[in-house]
């Protein structure tokens, strides 16, 4: 158990992702940025599989087979496109499954989220180019049905500004996109 080294990155992390928010004027966000974090069912558990370097998540679904921790967190926080996933209609009237179309404000906490998540986990590795290959790299048949392609490509051309023209013109670009109708 690692409760209080799992505890600061936590902190760590709503720190950045909320200094990220306020520069894109989302300042209810930043300020309530996973919160379900300090729950038990997550605290608990992150505290348990803590290793310092990635998502204490993905090590309690390699040891169980699945993460309570992530079943409770994606189902509270709207910036994560899984909390969006539900039925759909088909245009041919058949009932599928998949992700809804985010609201822009929750692709841009996302943004800010992926950011913080692998500047935390990554340390002095990080680079502009580190949230845009840590999402590619889990794109294709395992994200792909599930996230709507227009959320999808909103999120993969912000991470890709950040990684070609670094984090100033990605905020700047985040900034104009928020405004536009």
């Amino acid at each position: 158990m690692h409760p209080i080294d799992h505890f600061k990155t936590v902190k760590e992390h709503r720190k950045l992702v909320r200094e990220y928010c306020f520069r894109l004027g989302l300042y209810r966000q930043g300020l309530m940025h996973d919160l379900s974090k300090y729950s038990p069912v997550e605290f608990w558990r992150g505290a348990k599989y803590y290793q310092g370097n990635r998502s204490p998540n993905n090590k309690e679904r390699e040891e169980t087979g699945h993460s309570m921790a992530w079943l409770h967190h994606k189902g509270r926080n709207k910036h994560h496109f899984e909390y969006w996933i539900d039925y759909l209609i088909n245009d041919d009237g058949t009932v599928g499954f998949g992700g809804n179309r985010m609201p822009k404000r929750y692709v841009a906490e996302m943004f800010c989220d992926r950011i913080a998540a692998c500047r935390i986990y990554l340390g002095d590795k990080y680079t502009d180019a580190s949230a845009y290959d840590y999402y590619k790299k889990g794109t294709g048949k395992r994200v792909g049905p599930l996230i709507h392609p227009e959320t999808a490509a909103e999120l993969e051309e912000m991470l890709r500004v950040l990684k070609d023209d670094g984090e100033d013109a990605a905020f700047e670009y985040v900034r104009k996109w928020l405004k536009e109708e």
